[in-house]
């Protein structure tokens, strides 16, 4: 994942990127390959000025502050992008380039000892309080996010652990930020950007976005959250100082992943995730004035193993249930009547499809039950009967999965008839969507545990929080709670490389000593299908590219 700092998707349905035709328009993909995005691209002029996108939710966060350890989901950001500051925005190439709205340009100038990083903001920008978005923004969520003080419940510290200092510039509008050494991936910080009054101390940043968003800038506003409906709306803001958003409103609307196929199917949502759904794909590829948009997906599907629990906490048991899991036949029964082509991953920074990409899985991505069992054998749990035990104790696995992601059901399931072959138990937990990150991935209470991590155009230093090594109960987005001094160093040294073509072995060689660790096993990278009415423009199926807000509407009659 997936801009995303480690951003997470529960299962099969949890993101709507943006897609092409289906029933009216497919777009053709025989050659086996998929599109870097596809979202029916229209120029403004072509999009009605007006209307209602009516856009589902799988669930319903009470958490908005994406940069808060609960906060950091693919739900929070898809609707912040409407009503926040986002610095850069990715092409469909996965390159950042500045948003100028907010940032008319920002430059790197290397130094003895470091890096200072040159933004000019744009002098219109302001905050909906009327204050105007700069230098102390910067400097308040630097200090948040670095760390520093363990009172702020962040998700991660990269990048604005290595902030220096945060100067004026020589302007009104001018920012430089100065890195204690090198940091390749300066371009993922501050975007979002969060307000000054709101990240200034500790219980605004963790409690001061709470079921809210008490300050916003950008090209739409908040109009309500609903906690009864589970609804978010968001209106044209008058105050938006950049082109107006073509549609009135945004109206996001909480709902069972399983229910979304029929409410857009009648008409009460505008575009849906297929997700993996072979089925949901054939009922909305049946809808009247449908589209099904395609594109290459920059998030990927694993199993996140919990090394802290007491059955995982072994890694030759960790490494026997990596062997023990077919992911090929896991992979095909995930893509079933998809149309797309089944390929394993092999990485835990890269997808397929991006430079850099090398498969580092070895010999602890085969599937090899026979030596399964002999790891097994070592650690001390023998077979008795069906399943292996040690000391009178069952070896037994649960593994939680959120209700309402038949996929995710599935998983279990086959992981399940996969492990009972090498004598491991496995339980299949389902738990309610909205709980399944705060009350069970979060504090650790699973096993086994499948979502997708959201890709971005930053592999490295999002993903850090990921595999870096937890102290205490400081684990960010590490719900492996694992991790290695050797792995943080690896990591450290791709953040502080400039040079490509470093950066790629850097990173293949910290990917290499997670695989060894055992604690996350990668599936496979997951297809973007997205069904939309066919008339919405500028939204679909993104992959990497992401969307500007106030551009997406619906396209005029031909």
């Amino acid at each position: 994942m997936k801009r995303a700092l480690g951003a997470v998707l529960l299962g099969a349905a949890l993101l709507t990127g943006c897609s092409g035709p289906g029933p009216e328009g497919s777009t053709s993909h025989a050659s086996g390959r998929l599109p870097a995005s596809d979202v029916n691209p229209a120029p403004r002029d072509r999009v009605v000025n007006g209307g209602t996108l009516r856009w589902p939710l799988p669930e319903f966060p009470s958490q908005w502050n994406f940069n808060h350890v609960t906060g950091t989901t693919g739900v929070v950001e898809r609707v912040i992008r409407g009503v926040l500051p986002y610095l850069m925005r990715a092409d469909e190439k996965a390159v950042p380039r500045p948003v100028p709205e907010y940032l008319r340009s920002a430059s790197l100038r290397r130094t003895a000892h470091g890096q200072t990083v040159t933004y000019r903001l744009n002098p219109r920008a302001k905050w909906s309080d009327g204050r105007p978005i700069g230098h102390a923004d910067f400097v308040a969520q630097a200090r948040a996010l670095s760390g520093r003080d363990p009172r702020y419940e962040v998700s991660a510290v990269t990048g604005y652990r290595r902030i220096k200092r945060i100067e004026r510039g020589p302007g009104e509008n001018v920012v430089e930020v100065t890195f204690d050494g090198t940091y390749a991936d300066w371009r993922s910080l501050f975007s979002p950007l969060y307000p000054a009054t709101m990240y200034a101390d500790p219980r605004a940043f963790n409690t001061g976005w709470m079921n809210r968003l008490p300050v916003t800038a950008g090209p739409f506003e908040i109009q309500e959250i609903d906690k009864t409906a589970k609804t978010v709306t968001l209106a044209r803001d008058p105050a938006w100082w950049g082109p107006p958003a073509k549609l009135d409103r945004i109206v996001y609307r909480a709902m069972d992943p399983s229910a979304m196929p029929g409410a857009f199917a009648n008409n009460e949502v505008d575009l849906m995730d297929i997700g993996l759904d072979a089925g949901a794909l054939r009922r909305v590829q049946g809808v009247r004035g449908a589209a099904v948009r395609r594109a290459g997906g920059p998030d990927w599907r694993h199993f996140t193993l919990n090394a802290a629990s007491p059955v995982l906490s072994d890694v030759r048991v960790r490494r026997a249930v990596m062997l023990g899991i077919d992911r090929r036949a896991i992979a095909r029964s995930d893509l079933s009547g998809l149309g797309v082509p089944v390929r394993m991953l092999g990485n835990h920074f890269y997808v397929n499809t991006q430079d850099g990409y090398r498969d580092n899985s070895g010999e602890f991505g085969v599937y090899d039950p026979a030596r399964a069992r002999r790891l097994l054998d070592e650690a001390g749990w023998k077979p008795r009967g069906k399943y292996r035990v040690k000391g009178g104790r069952t070896l037994a696995l649960r593994f939680v999965v959120p209700s309402g992601v038949p996929i995710s059901k599935r998983e279990g399931e086959l992981a399940r008839a996969l492990l009972e072959r090498i004598g491991v138990r496995v339980d299949i937990e389902p738990v309610p969507a909205d709980d399944a990150f705060d009350r069970y991935v979060t504090p650790g209470n699973f096993d086994i545990v499948p979502f997708s991590w959201l890709g971005t155009s930053f592999p490295v230093s999002p993903m850090k929080s990921v595999f870096a090594e937890p102290h205490g109960d400081r684990i960010q987005q590490n719900y492996s709670r694992i991790g290695s001094d050797a792995i943080d160093a690896a990591m450290d040294r791709a953040i502080a490389e400039v040079d490509p073509a470093r950066i790629h072995v850097l990173v293949n060689r910290a990917d290499r000593l997670i695989w060894r660790q055992a604690s996350v096993l990668p599936l496979y990278q997951r297809p973007q299908l997205v069904a939309t009415r066919a008339n919405l423009a500028n939204l679909g199926a993104c992959g990497f590219f992401q969307p500007a807000y106030q551009d997406i509407g619906f396209t005029k009659p031909s």
